[in-house]
């Protein structure tokens, strides 16, 4: 596996082979990478490996050409789980969750409630809420906390785990329109796990199918949605309601 930015010599992560098998792959700086495929496939798998929640047991991850990011004191790798839970204390405010974030990498306090107000902002999160504690907020509210605390520690890349599940089309096409805003403007890389397909043609600029823990077809976005080569990326298409003819789908390898 290869992290931003290029070049890098190749290495290898393995993860208990019924997991994650032989993986490599390369995201550059600046990129939206979006991750696609049926549910245990091993797209989840693959961002804590990332993140450094579950270590390898053969290979790494490498920044620049000899920087191992599980090294890091402050990891440069952030990841927005699809329980945000996972991420909210829900018993504390989100103006305290987020100035405690801000805090680990700042130390003067009208930086802070400069940074603060950015991200707020940002994130679409209203002085109101903000001093609702994590229980209080909707799901779409704890998901907008969620990603001003991961922001605040100013993270190189920032994982998006099925940020579009349970959410309608208009919602859905807001948080397309957020993670673009946040790519541009934090200069944060993205890398955006989904098994909508349809919803990452909107977002990503290359996308990889992965299949039981192995990457079938990666690519640009819009030539692998509109000439796949794989037949089980052509499942996937056919399952989203793309129009394929019968004869293309053959199997789902």
């Amino acid at each position: 596996m290869k992290i931003f930015p290029t070049p890098f010599s190749r290495t290898k992560i393995k993860w208990l082979s019924a997991y994650l098998k032989i993986f490599h792959f390369s995201i550059n700086e600046g990129e939206i990478l979006g991750v696609s495929g049926e549910s245990g496939g091993g797209k989840t798998t693959l961002a804590k490996i990332i993140a450094g929640i579950i270590m390898p047991v053969e290979g790494k991850i490498v920044w620049n050409q000899n920087a191992d990011v599980s090294q890091s004191s402050i990891s440069p790798v952030q990841i927005l789980f699809q329980n945000n839970g996972e991420i909210l204390n829900p018993f504390r405010k989100v103006n305290d969750i987020v100035t405690e974030a801000l805090r680990i990498k700042n130390k003067d306090k009208n930086s802070i409630i400069q940074l603060k107000e950015k991200l707020f902002d940002a994130v679409g999160i209203n002085p109101d809420l903000r001093n609702r504690k994590g229980y209080e907020l909707s799901g779409g509210e704890q998901q907008r906390a969620a990603l001003a605390r991961l922001l605040a520690v100013n993270p190189k890349l920032l994982i998006l785990d099925e940020p579009f599940s349970a959410q309608d089309v208009e919602s859905q096409l807001n948080l397309v329109n957020l993670f673009k805003n946040i790519n541009k403007n934090f200069k944060v890389t993205i890398l955006c796990i989904s098994h909508d397909l349809k919803i990452l043609r909107k977002l990503v600029q290359r996308v990889l199918i992965i299949k039981d823990g192995e990457i079938i077809e990666s690519g640009k976005t819009e030539e692998i949605l509109k000439s796949p080569t794989s037949p089980y990326t052509k499942f996937l298409l056919r399952a989203e309601n793309y129009s394929l003819a019968l004869d293309e789908l053959h199997s789902k390898k």
